[in-house]
């Protein structure tokens, strides 16, 4: 199982997969304002879409009030890039470390 490290930009313009920085965590805009969990759901829903997976399968673990968050998404780190890269996103550019 894979634990994705993701840092949240809120309010951005669009919904976006931007990829993964230098230390590994994926960076993700939402067009969702941080309140009432509006974002962290904007979250899981776009990565379950980008993933393939049913959102019950996206699990927030930790950071819900924090732009860093943890979620689980119940594949392995590789096959979360290799996912990602399928979608032709910016996303597969660099894996994970």
């Amino acid at each position: 199982m894979a634990s994705l490290t993701v840092r949240v930009t809120p309010r951005a313009g669009r919904d976006a997969i931007e990829g993964f920085d230098e230390m590994g965590v994926l960076r993700v805009r939402v067009r969702a304002a941080p309140a009432e969990g509006a974002a962290n759901a904007a979250v899981a829903g776009l990565l379950a879409r980008a993933l393939g997976l049913p959102g019950r399968e996206v699990v927030l673990l930790q950071g819900a009030a924090s732009r860093v968050k943890v979620f689980d998404v119940g594949l392995s780190t590789e096959e979360v890039a290799a996912r990602l890269r399928r979608t032709g996103g910016p996303a597969g550019k660099r894996g994970p470390r």
